[in-house]
């Protein structure tokens, strides 16, 4: 079970330069990586695809030792979403199952927030996010009845960077820090059922 997301990590580590990517070299060699790990949802273990009945959850799959990137799982229940944030590094969302729903947002001169469109993304889809393309947004379940879950990629720790909330009628920021709703990441490097089934 554990194959796909282990392949897609080896991967994005080969194209880690030694002090990481910057935005548009990350979109542009890790998003077919991204796009082939979400096109086939039967890897990704039950505990990191349950759903909070109060919040979404974020579930840290992988951190490169160096906190060049992070991949984490986003688990929407029905009609829940985030408050306005940003990230503050570059990232990739790849929709795994059900659809997220994003709005964007821009600084006006006097500091309030400009809405700047909204997208809907459906299973196998991706989009990107970052610093220098775009990097305030709200993120909903698409969907009032059903779990959504996402596939996040950042270029960072995600769940340890410091970043901020917005008031959507000030646009007033407040610092946080996510998290992770797990203090456990899947065992990918465990490969030994798959090479005890090779011995004679």
């Amino acid at each position: 079970m554990s194959a796909r997301l282990r392949s897609f990590v080896v991967a994005a580590t080969r194209a880690m330069e030694p002090n990481g990517l910057d935005e548009a070299t990350a979109h542009t060699r890790l998003g077919p990586l991204l796009r082939e790990l979400v096109a086939h949802d039967d890897w990704l273990p039950a505990a990191f695809a349950e759903p909070d009945p109060v919040q979404y959850r974020q579930y840290l799959l992988h951190c490169d030792p160096l906190e060049r990137f992070c991949v984490a799982s986003f688990v929407w229940g029905p009609g829940q979403k985030t408050p306005i944030h940003d990230h503050t590094v570059w990232g990739l969302i790849g929709i795994l199952r059900g659809a997220e729903r994003c709005r964007f947002f821009e600084r006006a001169c006097d500091g309030t927030l400009v809405t700047g469109g909204e997208e809907t993304l459906e299973a196998g889809q991706l989009s990107t996010l970052g610093p220098l393309g775009g990097d305030i947004h709200e993120v909903a379940n698409a969907f009032d009845d059903r779990v959504s879950v996402a596939i996040h990629v950042y270029g960072a720790n995600i769940g340890a960077v410091a970043r901020h909330v917005f008031d959507p009628r000030t646009g007033t920021a407040k610092n946080f820090v996510s998290g992770y709703a797990a203090a456990v990441v899947p065992n990918l490097w465990d490969r030994s059922a798959d090479i005890r089934a090779t011995l004679p």
